[in-house]
């Protein structure tokens, strides 16, 4: 088990700041998952139109802007969702898998979806560096999470917090997520989803952290992997 003294002093010497969130950060439910009652049936809650999603189709993943919103009388929602390449495309809400809300200026807008394009296919040392997290701050985050929470459930964006004591930036939080579903943290974190998204991460046992982190270190992809020498 990492100790206190070891925290700081990694914190310092990388010069990222770790520290503890309000308990209350790990357990944030985002509101896009919500249900409201409708006459009859009840009625899904929508992502907006001009929204950014990452969303899956036909086995492939896209980056796309929500052109409109269609509420199905079984209380589904449908998306039209428009590519960077002008394609349309027709998704049930299921099939949308990460949100982002765009900026009121057309500018900022543009610039962000430009990021979200780029960030889709990133690889994973990259993200890593994009949120200044190696594979040791990554355990460390998995041991505040084990220690200070009572339901070990971490988010993107507690996850930022957590390690950097600050608010994530609508990317970081887009990076935190990517990086929270990559195999070397699935030794820590198992995914936990909401209306078939995943949006919350589990923070492992220690048993089974250990038992995770053996099988991964002994597959040869993985032997040279920094984590196996943390």
């Amino acid at each position: 088990m990492l100790t206190r003294s070891i925290i700081c002093a990694l914190s310092l010497a990388t010069s990222t700041a770790f520290i503890v969130p309000n308990t209350s950060t790990f357990i944030k439910r985002p509101s896009t998952h919500l249900l409201s009652k409708g006459d009859d049936v009840t009625q899904q809650h929508a992502f907006a139109s001009g929204s950014f999603v990452e969303f899956e189709e036909k086995g492939r993943t896209h980056i796309g802007t929500i052109e409109s919103v269609a509420h199905k009388s079984n209380g589904g929602t449908r998306y039209t969702i428009l590519d960077s390449l002008g394609t349309k495309y027709d998704v049930p809400d299921k099939s949308v898998q990460y949100h982002m809300s765009a900026p009121n200026s057309p500018g900022q807008a543009a610039k962000l979806y430009d990021e979200f394009v780029k960030a889709q296919e990133i690889p994973l040392q990259s993200i890593q560096s994009k949120i200044d997290v190696t594979p040791e701050l990554l355990e460390m985050a998995w041991e505040e999470a084990v220690d200070e929470s009572e339901e070990d459930i971490v988010t993107a964006a507690s996850f930022i917090e957590l390690v950097h004591a600050h608010a994530a930036s609508t990317m970081e939080k887009y990076y935190a997520w990517k990086l929270l579903q990559s195999d070397m943290a699935h030794i820590f974190f198992k995914e936990i989803k909401h209306a078939g998204r995943v949006i919350e991460f589990k923070a492992k046992s220690r048993k089974a952290v250990d038992a995770a982190k053996d099988v991964f270190c002994r597959n040869a992809e993985h032997a040279d992997d920094e984590i196996c020498f943390v």
